[in-house]
């Protein structure tokens, strides 16, 4: 049971990495995705500091951070392009109906890709993480979503 809340302690530090994706989604990410990052870790480094990390897991951690918001850097970059492709075929006259189809499939595709990139980052940090370290995620988890 425990190894179950620390593992999804582990996918919620994943979920905060995340985060700052899905508050910045919007029309602003685009303006300033540095200003997003910064967020981002300033987020990390305080949970880092509630579960005592040492600089060996900070940086362990903040190169999985890195790499997990340059691909959603990227994810984000293709999702306009597809956006706007959509657009464009919305507004022409005759619309290609199986365009439209292969660009939803695509998006939901990479979204799955990300979404696994996600979950092998949760899996790595947990791996970097202390058994207590582990426990203390979990029980703050559980505060921050109930039971």
């Amino acid at each position: 049971m425990m190894k179950r809340f620390a593992v999804v302690g582990s996918a919620m530090l994943a979920v905060a990495l995340l985060s700052g994706f899905a508050l910045r989604g919007g029309p602003r990410w685009g303006k300033d995705p540095e200003r997003v990052k910064q967020q981002v870790t300033w987020k990390l480094d305080d949970k880092l500091d509630t579960l005592d990390a040492t600089e060996s897991q900070r940086q362990s951690i903040h190169a999985v951070k890195d790499r997990l918001f340059s691909d959603g850097v990227q994810l984000m970059q293709e999702h306009r392009a597809v956006r706007e492709e959509a657009f464009q075929q919305l507004a022409s006259d005759t619309p290609d109906r199986q365009k439209l189809h292969a660009l939803v499939d695509a998006r939901i595709e990479a979204m799955r890709a990300f979404a696994h990139q996600a979950t092998d980052a949760a899996l790595e940090v947990h791996g970097t993480l202390t058994p207590q370290q582990r426990k203390a995620l979990a029980e703050q988890f559980r505060e921050h979503v109930g039971p």
